[in-house]
């Protein structure tokens, strides 16, 4: 029998302000939503909320950009400041046409404008909110916490939207993780009707993110979700880097 997944969201009526407890801020909602937090459960929390706790806010009046800055966004008609601060989180940039800028960002990630938002950040039109400066340690963090308050053994991801390839929309992916492998293989297993299968791996951690991203929204205040039911191999030494493909293995850059 296929098991049961829910879904429980974690909606929170305040702002996440610089320096915020998120730790604490995440036992203290499920109480008040009358949920326990549960062995095997998976939390789901969306970076901004783990960034603005981290206070990744920049504020662009004191951001200089560079003449390579000023060039690129003449041609991208965005705020050359933010470009240079793009331009900072990147190791390179490996596409830019029109207004999008897609980078390989200092995690290794690629993704737009390096993950840099300014949407349901602040009220002043200058902040904008960098990722979290290492997404896996911020995971680790959280559910070393949850263990400690709780005494539940979780798994934590932290996610973000992406857009994809070849693929209208965006989605949400895991840019952070703990106690979960990302990966599931079936290489070497037999499908149905007993061939072994040879190339079949499971970004299990980008689907939780992603079905995640179902109960948050964008303007729900539901930062967090729990996943419950879903049966995932645990680690203590995973990484979300593992879902990066390698450059050498990468058919799409040059």
């Amino acid at each position: 029998m296929v098991a049961r997944i829910e879904l429980i969201p974690i909606r929170v009526q305040t702002d996440v302000c610089a320096g915020e407890d998120l730790c604490e801020l995440i036992m203290q909602t499920t109480e008040e939503i009358g949920e326990c937090i549960e062995d095997d459960d998976i939390l789901v929390i969306a970076h901004k909320v783990v960034s603005k706790s981290e206070d990744r806010f920049v504020n662009l009046k004191n951001i200089e950009p560079s003449e390579e800055s000023k060039k690129l966004a003449r041609t991208s008609s965005k705020d050359p400041r933010l470009i240079e601060l793009i331009r900072r989180e990147s190791n390179d940039i490996v596409r830019h046409s029109g207004g999008i800028i897609i980078v390989e960002t200092k995690l290794g990630f690629i993704c737009a404008n390096a993950g840099i938002d300014q949407s349901n950040v602040s009220v002043e039109g200058d902040v904008a909110l960098l990722l979290p400066e290492n997404p896996d340690k911020s995971a680790a963090l959280l559910r070393s916490y949850i263990r400690n308050k709780s005494g539940k053994e979780i798994a934590v991801i932290i996610s973000d939207t992406f857009g994809r390839p070849f693929r209208q929309g965006q989605t949400n992916v895991a840019i952070g993780l703990a106690g979960i492998e990302p990966i599931e293989s079936y290489i070497g297993k037999s499908d149905i009707f007993g061939k072994k299968l040879k190339v079949t791996e499971i970004a299990v951690a980008d689907e939780i993110a992603s079905a995640a991203e179902l109960a948050m929204g964008k303007t729900s205040k539901i930062p967090a979700v729990i996943i419950r039911g879903y049966s995932f191999t645990k680690s203590n030494s995973s990484s979300v880097s593992s879902l990066i493909r390698s450059r050498k293995m990468d058919l799409f850059r040059d």
